[in-house]
């Protein structure tokens, strides 16, 4: 009996320059999943509550300037509270264009002579285009 010694073929292992993108993968899906839920989430500006109208929707191109009022009466551009009274010069001083829309958006639990007074200020500062906000009316199921 013979025995045969055999080289054994031994398989040198290679290494591997590719990129594994499987995780990747999965850590952009969830990036995605978590921007996803928290972008409704993310507001800006002053929280009030606008009366409703059934008005048309206005399309606009360029932004406008917002001014807040909240439901105890202070005033705000943009997040920055400003005096009632100086809320002209204080616009004056952000916006050059007087041709610029001006949004007031102010809480439905304020008597509307607030906010009209408001409004008198931002135009008496030369303003040609104040538009007072509301919301849309909720539709009903028939």
């Amino acid at each position: 009996m013979a025995l045969l010694f055999r080289k054994k073929n031994r398989l040198r292992k290679r290494i591997l320059s590719d990129v594994n993108m499987t995780p990747m993968i999965d850590i952009m899906l969830v990036l995605l999943i978590i921007f996803m839920v928290a972008a409704p989430m993310i507001t800006t500006g002053v929280k009030v509550t606008l009366p409703t109208a059934s008005a048309p929707s206005i399309n606009e191109n360029e932004k406008p300037v917002v001014v807040y009022v909240d439901s105890n009466g202070k005033t705000y551009i943009g997040e920055t509270e400003v005096d009632r009274e100086t809320i002209g010069i204080k616009l004056r001083a952000i916006v050059v264009d007087t041709n610029t829309k001006i949004f007031v958006k102010g809480d439905k639990s304020l008597y509307y002579g607030d906010i009209m007074g408001i409004m008198g200020h931002i135009s008496d500062s030369g303003f040609k285009k104040v538009v007072l906000v509301t919301g849309l009316p909720k539709r009903r199921n028939r």
